[in-house]
């Protein structure tokens, strides 16, 4: 008895994808050459630059080496102050982030109109970046910390409260209708109920949030609002790329502390 393959079988050949699925990744991969030809061109980008661009970075380094160390004194109290900005913004924002959550969530806002308030503060809020926030505080308050501050609140309460609406949109039934069945109010409802449910979520964000809020505290000093930036604004500003190396080396540092500080909170709360 043979125990070839039928012909069939045996011109029949193993495909990862079908021809359909193939089609569309060429199409998609077609569409995005297409988009990135289309945006280097509209850039009108100067490639004679590109030339010596090796060169001019190898200088810039080379001007930047060996670092002003003497100029560290200086910058710690800006660097301490922009800490202080992040944390600050960043306590700001969980205190405002709360009721916004359960404005945005489905489940405990009141109507569709208060739902709509509540997302329209999320899409402001995350739409304008910390910079263009610094720059409004500002002008509000004038340069200075306060300018800071505000900025970054402004950028957290959105992050935040996108994160804890849907953890609230998340939350155990059962909770919620064994106090509700208690003849509690609402506000009751919510503290006993919702809110130890979304404690964690809240925290564990709040932390990371802090995080990113240090870094992005480095450069508001750039329009006023404050910090370590304004040194840095300075310094390039001048030309002094020793100066520069210093704040990098010591934000680099303070950036990396916040960092292990957050993964080490978040990985107790979880």
């Amino acid at each position: 008895m043979s125990n070839a393959a039928p012909p069939d079988a045996a011109r029949r050949r193993w495909q990862r994808h079908s021809p359909a699925a193939t089609l569309r990744a060429w199409l998609a991969f077609a569409a995005a050459a297409f988009v990135t030809a289309w945006s280097v061109s509209a850039l009108d980008i100067e490639w004679a630059f590109f030339r010596d661009a090796h060169t001019q970075a190898a200088d810039l380094l080379g001007r930047m080496w060996p670092p002003r160390w003497s100029y560290l004194p200086r910058i710690v109290k800006p660097l301490v102050e922009t800490i202080h900005i992040a944390t600050l913004g960043t306590a700001i924002a969980v205190a405002l982030s709360l009721p916004v959550a359960f404005l945005a969530a489905r489940n405990t806002t009141a109507n569709r109109f208060t739902w709509l308030v509540g997302r329209g503060i999320l899409v402001l809020s995350r739409s304008v970046n910390t910079v263009i926030w610094g720059l409004i505080f500002v002008a509000i308050f004038g340069p200075g910390p306060v300018a800071g501050i505000c900025a970054v609140a402004a950028r957290s309460v959105g992050f935040l409260a996108k994160l804890v609406a849907e953890a609230i949109e998340e939350v155990q039934v059962g909770q919620v209708e064994a106090i509700t069945a208690t003849g509690a109010r609402t506000s009751q409802v919510w503290a006993m109920a919702v809110l130890p449910q979304v404690l964690p979520v809240l925290v564990g964000t709040a932390v990371y949030r802090w995080d990113i809020n240090v870094r992005e505290s480095s450069v508001l000093g750039f329009v006023g609002a404050g910090g370590i930036g304004l040194y840095l604004y300075a310094s390039i500003n001048q030309f002094a790329w020793q100066q520069v190396t210093v704040i990098l080396v010591a934000t680099s540092v303070i950036v990396l502390a916040s960092e292990a500080l957050s993964a080490f909170v978040r990985s107790r709360i979880s």
